[in-house]
This record gives structure tokens, C-alpha cells and sequence, in this order.
């Protein structure tokens, strides 16, 4: 025997049916579902403008994406950081990667202290699924968040989970022989959790006892005698345009440097990333966002300052073994590095040249088209309304079908009970067949 429901959703894939009881025979079912045949039409084409205008949106996510990407490679060789390098004097202590601003320099750097976050254990339980409690309700307050505790949720694995949800870093972990909670917070020391619990007891009574394995603390450096106070091992801002990546305590001299070396592998990134750019358009072209408009302005607005050379010349870049062929920009290696070594600077500014070279142009073009005002966003916000108006419209859909599958179901039922094959008139929530979906959907 079959419902309604799964009538419904076997005939007509899933409309959102649901709740329905009604159980059929095999040939009430049939004649329910010959009935309302005429329908399908209407259903197949509400859910292939859903699944289009869906896989259009992501589409248009996966655009942006894609321009973020080669967008932080262009604007990595803005400033200085086409050009510059970081080395350190000692290993183990700390890394350190140049960007956009930085100059050379030569830094003393001490660090005495690695930033990490706090660990709390609780006690050891026999299970994941051990009940913590009496199943009465609790309230954990953690900062600025309540997180609510009863019988749905009242076992460790449970507590984890709503812990998690609320944006926790929680787990269940091995202990011995059995099971604990365990609990850790962002890095620095004024990510420090505290709890505070109200209601059942057992609750309570966990959060009130756990022990701290590991206390949060910042990291304490100094630059030149200055001390600095992070909470986190990714120290920036302290040198410009220089990330310090800190790895353990000691001593070490980080110098920055003009590398005429490092223009050609930044050029070689940079033409990988805008190439690899282009394949994503063109499958998203082939895919999901075939002939869309934004798409379509985002690789030619892109190819044509590439083409052209953007605020350079396409002919310099040329000399500097850079050119656009078939799609790709093509980079002969031999010309850049003949370039770079004839004439490093001349060929840093082709990419960055305050605001006037290619990486400069290319940077300013993608803010353009995926700002607030641009056509990605724009389009992606429409989409997105369109999706949701489907959405809409198949919950109506869905409705509407069972209204009418459940009075069919109900005649069919008693004619079958009958052994009768009377009429619909006079059937109570009958409005006219199936021809009301058409006039409601058209």
C-alpha cells in the first residue's frame, strides 16, 4: 500500500509532500496518478528552472571566487613586493613572507613566547552516548552566547554538538579507559572561556569541573628592542608589508631585500594564476553560466586590458617575454630573465607602476566587477531572488497537488469500496481537475 505523499514524489519527483496518510490500493494509486498526468509537464518545467537558476548561482559563486583568487596574486605584486624577499638568520624561530609594502630592512627579532589557546578537559565518562544529568533543561553561557541543554541533546556527544553549533571548537576525545569532553578556545589570552551554567545539576556539575591542560597566552616578541603582544603566530603590521610566521623562542635577524631573482618567479606566478583564471571561465562558459551576461563581461573586460597591456604597453611586455596568444598569455622565459637582468626596475613597473601597470590594472578591473555595484554582484542578487520565487511556487505547487491527489485518492477509494465509478461532482475540496495548476502556474 502507498500514500499520497509517495505518489506524489514517486510521479512527479520531489514536490515537498509530506504528512500525508491516505494509503492507496495499487489501482487507486493508478488512477490517481492517470488523473493527474497532465501536471507532470507543469512540475518538470517549475524544477528544471529551479535546478537551472540553482547551478546559475553557484555558477556566479564560483566566478567570484575564481577572480578572488588571481585577484590576490595581482595584488601581491603591487608596491614593492614584485621585487622583494624576506630571509632569517635562524632556523626554527620564525619565517617571513614580503607583500605590497614592503622595503628592505634589516630587523632583530626575539621571541619569547608562542601564542596558543586554552584546552579544558572534563571528567571521564563510560561512553560518547553516556547521559550527563537528570534531562532537565540547562543554560551554558559562554561571551556573548547561550547554548540550551535538555533531554534532545543531554549526552556527551550531545553537548559536544550543540557546542559546535554555537561555534565551539569541541570533541569528544579518548580519556583512559573511557570518554571526555574537551574544549578549546581560539589562540591569544583573551580568548580565555569561561562557563556559567544554570539548571540541571549534572550539567552544571561537568562545566563546573573542567581542567585546564593548556592556558591561552599571546605571543610575546620584540622588533628592535620594541616589545610586540600578538594572539596569534602570524604577526603582521609590526614591520610593513612583512608577515613574521613564529615557530619557537629564540633569536633570529629577518632582512629584506631588493631580489631582481624573485621579479621572474613573481612574473611566472602571475601568468600561471591569470591562466589558470581562464580555464575556470571557460568551463564555467561550457557549464553553469553558459551565455551569461556577467561571465561573458568579466573574461573579455580581463582579456582585453591583457591583450592591450592595460595602462603599459602590450609591445614592452612583449620585450619582456610576455604575450597574448590563443587565450593563454605565453611566457618566454629566456626574454624575461634578459629583461630583469638588463633592467630590473623597467621591467617591475610593466606590472605595478602606481596604478598604471598590468598587475595594478588587472586588481583595480576585478574590484570593479565583483564590488557591491558590480555586474557578479548584481546578477548573483537576482538569481538569488529568482531562486527563492521557485522555491516558493513548488511549495504552492506541492500544495496544490495534494489538495487535489487527496480528494482524487478519497472518490477513487470509495468507488473502488463501492464498486462504483461515479463522478467528482459534489466532492468536497474538488475545484475543477487538474486544470487549476495550469491556470495557477502559467
Amino acid at each position: 500500500m502507498n500514500n499520497v505523499s509517495n505518489l506524489l514524489n514517486a510521479t512527479y519527483g520531489n514536490t515537498g509532500a509530506a504528512g500525508l496518510s491516505t494509503s492507496l490500493s495499487p489501482t487507486v494509486a493508478a488512477r490517481v496518478e492517470q488523473a493527474l498526468a497532465s501536471q507532470k509537464g507543469v512540475v518538470n518545467k517549475l524544477n528544471t528552472s529551479l535546478a537551472s537558476s540553482q547551478a546559475r548561482l553557484s555558477g556566479l559563486g564560483q566566478l567570484q571566487s575564481a577572480l578572488s583568487v588571481f585577484q590576490g596574486i595581482a595584488d601581491s605584486l603591487a608596491g614593492t613586493g614584485l621585487s622583494t624577499s624576506a630571509s632569517v638568520s635562524t632556523k626554527g624561530v620564525l619565517g617571513a613572507a614580503t607583500s605590497a609594502s614592503a622595503k628592505a630592512g634589516t630587523y632583530k627579532i626575539e621571541v619569547s613566547q608562542l601564542a596558543q589557546g586554552q584546552i579544558l578537559n572534563g571528567a571521564v565518562l563510560a561512553s560518547a552516548d553516556t547521559k550527563v544529568g537528570t534531562g532537565g533543561a540547562a543554560a551554558i553561557k559562554v561571551g556573548d552566547k547561550t547554548i540550551t541543554i535538555d533531554s534532545r541533546n543531554d549526552t556527551l556527544s550531545g553537548i559536544v554538538g550543540a557546542l559546535k553549533d554555537a561555534g565551539l571548537d569541541a570533541s569528544v576525545v579518548k580519556a583512559g579507559t573511557g570518554y571526555a569532553l574537551q574544549v578549546r578556545s581560539a589562540s591569544g589570552e583573551a580568548n580565555s572561556l569561561k562557563f556559567s551554567v544554570t539548571g540541571d545539576a549534572g550539567v552544571k556539575n561537568l562545566f563546573n569541573n573542567l581542567t585546564q591542560s593548556q592556558a591561552a597566552q599571546d605571543a610575546v616578541l620584540t622588533v628592535d628592542g620594541k616589545e610586540v603582544r600578538s594572539a596569534d603566530n602570524a604577526v603582521e603590521s609590526v614591520i610593513p608589508g612583512v608577515t613574521l610566521n613564529l615557530q619557537g623562542k629564540g633569536k633570529a635577524d629577518v632582512a629584506i631585500s631588493t631580489d631582481s631573482a624573485q621579479i621572474a618567479k613573481n612574473v611566472s606566478a602571475f601568468v600561471a594564476g591569470f591562466n589558470a583564471l581562464g580555464d575556470k571561465l571557460a568551463a564555467l562558459q561550457k557549464g553553469d553560466l553558459k551565455g551569461d551576461t556577467a561571465l561573458n563581461q568579466a573574461a573579455s573586460q580581463l582579456e582585453q586590458l591583457v591583450r592591450t597591456g592595460g595602462g603599459t604597453s602590450a609591445a614592452k611586455l612583449a620585450e619582456a617575454g610576455l604575450t597574448f596568444e590563443g587565450g593563454k598569455l605565453q611566457l618566454d622565459e629566456k626574454k624575461l630573465n634578459a629583461a630583469v637582468a638588463a633592467d630590473p626596475e623597467g621591467v617591475a613597473k610593466l606590472f605595478t607602476n602606481e596604478g598604471r601597470g598590468i598587475a595594478d590594472q588587472l586588481d583595480k578591473k576585478i574590484d570593479a566587477l565583483t564590488g557591491s555595484s558590480g555586474v557578479i554582484r548584481r546578477e548573483a542578487t537576482q538569481v538569488g531572488k529568482e531562486v527563492a520565487s521557485l522555491n516558493s511556487k513548488k511549495t504552492q505547487l506541492a500544495q496544490a497537488l495534494t489538495v487535489q491527489a487527496q480528494a482524487l485518492a478519497q472518490l477513487y477509494t470509495q468507488e473502488e469500496a463501492q464498486g462504483s465509478d461515479s463522478g467528482l461532482l459534489g466532492l468536497p475540496g474538488y475545484t475543477g481537475g487538474a486544470r487549476s495548476l495550469f491556470d495557477f502556474f502559467a
